[in-house]
């Protein structure tokens, strides 16, 4: 048998049970693959190239650099500042309306039902949810709303913004370990459950208290590793293997 054959696989009343049965304060969710299926960052950065958002020389830049991250020449960190640095020199209020109009026709039909119903068990519980992603804040704020998560509970990549325009000074992304740094920043060392897809969210899980990971259609890196923590994992029904 391989070890990814024996993580635990929640059913949706399971899974549901026992975020619950923790009654977590704290709850910390991954967004891309975990709130909704797909990469929502790459998706931008291609329909942004489509569109002509940005220019034919940010086009080029961003194509060679993401060729460099397909065959492993740039790192999962670089590429995910660079595809927020790509944006420079343009207006926030222009990306936010990007975003919008991106989010609404490519991502917001893909979110998981279950765990939007999730998400508002826990607020109504008194639950504080936190988002943190590696893609841009400006994608993901716009996707949390839908969500009710407050864009001063999300901490994802972002770049410093001067009088409204967009500059390539890169100030956060939270991938890895860098997940768990963002959230120490603001003193967030051990939250009650912490969901996460990838790889990537492995260091996020694996400070959850007790009981408290819970990989969400995971990946076959993260369920191999999720098979030797002894987390249990759930499959919405959209992207049930």
């Amino acid at each position: 048998m391989s070890e990814s054959s024996t993580a635990l696989r929640l059913t949706t009343p399971d899974f549901h049970a026992r975020v619950l049965a923790l009654s977590p304060k704290i709850a910390v969710f991954d967004c891309d693959g975990t709130l909704w299926s797909g990469d929502a960052g790459s998706a931008f950065m291609h329909w942004s190239m489509d569109t002509k958002l940005i220019s034919l020389d940010q086009i080029a830049w961003i194509k060679e650099r993401y060729a460099g991250y397909k065959n492993s020449t740039v790192s999962e960190y670089d590429i995910c500042g660079d595809m927020v640095t790509v944006y420079h020199g343009l207006t926030v209020d222009r990306l936010r309306t990007a975003a919008a109009q991106f989010f609404r026709d490519y991502i917001e039909p893909n979110i998981f039902p279950e765990l939007s119903t999730l998400i508002a068990e826990l607020q109504q519980n008194g639950c504080d949810i936190w988002a943190v992603s590696s893609t841009n804040n400006w994608v993901i704020e716009e996707g949390v709303r839908r969500f009710n998560i407050p864009a001063d509970h999300v901490l994802a990549a972002r770049v410093e913004v001067t009088d409204g325009i967009i500059t390539d000074k890169l100030l956060h992304v939270p991938t890895d370990e860098d997940k768990v740094e963002a959230l120490r920043r603001i003193d967030v060392t051990a939250p009650d459950a912490v969901f996460g897809n990838s790889i990537h969210d492995a260091a996020m899980l694996s400070i959850a208290r007790t009981n408290g990971a819970f990989p969400v259609n995971p990946s076959t890196d993260l369920l191999t590793r999720a098979a030797k923590e002894n987390w249990p994992v759930y499959y919405p029904a959209s992207v049930t293997p």
